[in-house]
């Protein structure tokens, strides 16, 4: 593998390339669904192929293929240089990149069990009891379990002579049930929605989700909120679940963050940013205790990997510091507008994309207090958890969103469930109301597997680290 490496590098050289890197990728991936009692899919897919990127006459080129040998390498080699110099016949400026340590290495997340050393059969019935719970649930209309679980080879080398062999591994599953009556649709997901939960692990991740023993709460819960009180309209104080955090954390901060839209090289699809350069170091984005990092090298996490796909190293550092908005997430190219040095988040989601900013593990870190305790500090508010919807505006300042569940919340107590709870804010002024964090027994990472950007599309696995916390004066339901 390494000798092909270098010949795509050689070649592009010898045609032009000022620089030049190689990715050959090799994907295996299986997932399940079973609905309603019966296997509705079952899938088991593999890919393989390398892509190259360079730069020649200052402009940025790139071209892949799945025919992985030796006079395949040698074309699109030529081709990604022709490509740049095509490019720089309209460029605005020269390509330039921050430099990066040369690293010859191989990194392999850690895994326990192999999960496709697991048998199909015994990842069937392990779906299979768990979707029974929830389908025999009296009230229970949809019930579905899913698994998926995949394997990455990536081969990186670049002609400054940096070559990297990574194997990742990750797992993840998640339980659904829908309860309809009449007009009224309400679905209970675990250990979150939108597929679940998933981290870089083996299938000791998913045996340790427990979703047999959570299937018939959640079919309950679903049931129950048919009959809910509906949500309330008004300011009130919440209380948001780790989960539901966790996709706040990433509309609202990972995305801003991404120093590509903020330079509008990475817009027309994702959007742009109310993060400015001007606001860095200056802005208060939240209250004193809000503390959000990118962690790159938290174990077993789903946005944990060894090198990015620029090969530098995965890293730790601060976006948010007591509130104030202090680091972005950075490429080789961008961090040269700061006058730094890339933190690591340029990933492709294969061989034939381009690398693109994209987050790893961005935390919300913990606080000191308890769950308990924030409830104990409201006198009337909302404790809202799972989410169920989202929208958020093109700069990421404006958002609105939805959760499966909720309780009201009457003189420190939990109070009588809600159904259809929302929220809306603005995203400076919602982190600024920010006046409790749990700690750290209640903080947990959690896997989001469906982040997409780019145009073609490119879904990213991505992970948030959160316990619950507490927003005061938050707009709730329809604003009648």
């Amino acid at each position: 593998m390494k000798n092909l490496t270098l010949l795509a590098l050689d070649v592009a050289k010898m045609h032009g390339a000022t620089y030049a890197d190689i990715r050959i990728v090799e994907e295996q991936n299986e997932s399940i669904v079973i609905k309603n009692g019966r296997v509705e899919e079952l899938i088991a897919s593999t890919d393989y192929g390398f892509g190259v990127r360079v730069i020649a006459d200052g402009a940025w080129g790139f071209a892949g293929s799945f025919l992985v040998e030796r006079g395949e390498i040698e074309r699109i080699a030529r081709l990604a240089v022709e490509i740049a110099k095509a490019s720089a016949m309209v460029k605005k400026q020269d390509v330039a990149i921050a430099p990066a340590l040369v690293v010859q290495t191989t990194y392999r997340s850690p895994v326990d069990i192999d999960p496709f050393e697991v048998s199909l059969e015994d990842k069937i019935t392990l779906l299979g009891n768990a979707e029974e719970i929830v389908r025999k649930t009296q009230g229970i209309s949809i019930s579905s379990a899913s698994m998926n679980i995949s394997r990455e080879k990536r081969f990186f080398a670049s002609l400054e002579g940096s070559y990297i062999e990574q194997e990742i591994i990750k797992s993840g599953a998640g339980l659904n049930a829908i309860a309809i009556k009449e007009s009224d649709i309400q679905e209970r997901s675990y250990p979150n929605s939108h597929g679940g939960d998933s981290a870089t692990a083996g299938y000791e991740f998913i045996q340790g989700l427990k979703l047999e023993d959570n299937a018939a709460r959640i079919a309950e819960e679903a049931v129950q909120l048919l009959s809910a009180k509906e949500c309330p309209s008004g300011e009130f104080t919440i209380i948001l679940d780790g989960s539901q955090l966790a996709l706040q954390v990433h509309e609202s901060c990972g995305h801003p963050v991404e120093l590509d839209r903020v330079l509008g090289t990475e817009a027309s699809f994702a959007g742009t940013s109310f993060l400015t350069i001007d606001k860095l170091n200056k802005l208060q984005y939240g209250s004193s205790i809000i503390n959000i990092n990118a962690d790159a090298t938290i174990p077993g996490a789903l946005g944990t990997f060894g090198y990015d796909d620029e090969g530098i190293p995965a890293q730790k550092f601060d976006i948010i510091k007591d509130g104030i908005f202090v680091g972005y997430l950075t490429s080789r190219e961008t961090a040269l507008v700061l006058n730094k040095h890339s933190n690591g988040c340029m990933r492709a989601s294969g061989w034939g994309r381009i690398p693109l900013i994209r987050m790893t593990n961005v935390n919300l870190l913990p606080g000191d207090s308890s769950l308990e305790e924030l409830i104990d500090g409201v006198k009337d508010g909302l404790y809202l958890a799972t989410n169920r919807s989202w929208s958020i505006d093109d700069k990421r300042l404006n958002f609105q969103f939805a959760t499966q569940i909720g309780w009201e919340i009457k003189n420190g107590k939990l109070g009588a469930m809600i159904k259809n709870p929302n929220y809306t804010g603005i995203t400076p002024e919602f982190w600024n109301s920010c006046d409790g964090i749990a700690g750290k027994d209640e903080w947990k990472v959690w896997g989001l597997a469906n982040c997409g950007k780019g145009e073609p599309m490119q879904v990213a696995h991505v992970a948030h680290g959160t316990a619950p916390a507490r927003f005061r004066n938050v707009k709730v339901g329809v604003g009648r």
